[in-house]
């Protein structure tokens, strides 16, 4: 079920995916939106009830004139507090997986579990893929062809409009998000005090094997999982994906 509320007069939206299971909410990565978790959603259902933010500027969410580090910890807060939620798992994809690590540590009342999938601690990532992306194409099939192998990863993002095909998010304001992620988040990763699940696709990108090593040597609680895949996990091995953050909040409930 697809949900709003209002923050500072700009709407925020999100996906209940519905279910008697216990809440995990859900944070997307770029390019992305709340549709994403759909599979994992389905994976842990019943006994887990995924409820996903589209993040500010994404999916069904209003566009928003600042994507700086603090004003997504506080999308999360707000998130959290319309829902009104005591602690709960929260898991998060790349620009996602920040904002939850950073939320976790800066509320750490409110985080009982947390699953970052595959982002580092100091970051410094480019944004030419962003740059690359078509604005517009006269069709969905024109679109799909222009992203080539890509386009299964930004499927859910796509939207027609008057001009076209596009996506819900705006390449402009991708690229101002982008650069705001990238800096040194080390005092975030290594404050945050409740369990942690790192996964790490094996031949990502984004997240090297010795930064994902030394996240987990430098915060001790947290543990890493790698996976044979690139950098979204959840789309390239969603049964193995779902598996490791099954088992991971399971642990939790004993």
């Amino acid at each position: 079920m697809r949900s709003s509320f209002t923050v500072g007069g700009r709407k925020l939206s999100y996906l209940d995916f519905g279910g008697p299971g216990s809440p995990l909410l859900a944070l997307h990565g770029h390019y992305n939106e709340a549709a994403a978790f759909a599979p994992l959603a389905a994976a842990l259902a019943p006994r887990w009830r995924v409820i996903a933010l589209d993040q500010r500027g994404h999916g069904e969410s209003d566009r928003a004139t600042r994507y700086a580090r603090d004003d997504y910890v506080a999308d999360v807060l707000a998130f959290h507090q319309w829902l009104g939620l005591g602690p709960v798992p929260l898991i998060g994809h790349s620009l996602g997986g920040v904002n939850a690590y950073q939320f976790a540590a800066r509320h750490p009342a409110r985080v009982s579990r947390l699953i970052v999938e595959d982002i580092g601690a100091d970051l410094d990532l480019s944004w030419s893929f962003t740059l690359s992306l078509p604005r517009t194409a006269p069709s969905r099939a024109a679109l799909i062809e222009a992203l080539g192998p890509t386009a299964p990863y930004l499927e859910c993002a796509f939207r027609q409009t008057a001009g076209g095909w596009g996506f819900s998010f705006d390449i402009d304001d991708t690229i101002a998000s982008q650069q705001a992620l990238n800096g040194n988040h080390w005092s975030d990763w290594t404050s945050v005090s409740c369990p942690t699940l790192l996964i790490r696709g094996t031949h990502s990108d984004v997240l090297p094997s010795p930064h994902a090593q030394a996240m987990t040597t430098r915060a001790p609680n947290a543990r890493l999982v790698e996976l044979p895949t690139g950098h979204v996990t959840h789309h390239d091995a969603p049964e193995r994906f779902a598996a490791a953050v099954g088992g991971f909040l399971a642990e939790g409930r004993k």
